[in-house]
């Protein structure tokens, strides 16, 4: 069996520059089309949760700025563990009001539970190779 340690750091490095990509182009969208997506939330069975933590239109803004500064944060390995509990953060009122009780919705539901654990990862792990924290995890 070949070695494959030695592409650990390159792996290191495309798994977090890849993996926030989703962040990054999400919170633009909440920028780009945020009448699309407040009508999203305004349809979900949950969506009038968000009511009670703020007018959806901040709500959307802000969250919006909290996916593109940590999405880009954790591509380039800034501060990589608060960027990834700072998404964590965002990412599960996102999912509990705009997927959660929706059949329809049950591929977004799980993907989203799937980047959740992806930056559970990063919260215990750290950035890997190639991060401007300038330190690899323990392993």
């Amino acid at each position: 069996m070949p070695d494959l340690d030695r592409f650990g750091p390159h792996s290191d490095l495309a798994f977090r520059g890849l993996f926030s990509l989703i962040f990054v182009v999400a919170g633009l969208g909440h920028f780009g089309q945020a009448d699309v997506m407040l009508a999203r939330l305004e349809a979900a069975p949950l969506g009038y949760l968000a009511t009670l933590l703020g007018p959806p239109e901040v709500l959307m803004r802000l969250s919006g700025a909290a996916l593109v500064v940590g999405g880009a944060a954790l591509a380039t390995g800034y501060r990589t563990a608060l960027a990834a509990a700072g998404l964590l953060l965002v990412l599960i009122p996102i999912t509990i009001t705009t997927h959660v009780g929706d059949p329809s919705h049950v591929g977004p539901l799980f993907k989203n539970v799937a980047l959740m654990g992806g930056l559970l990862h990063f919260v215990v792990r750290g950035p890997g190779a190639y991060a401007l924290d300038g330190r690899r995890a323990a392993t």
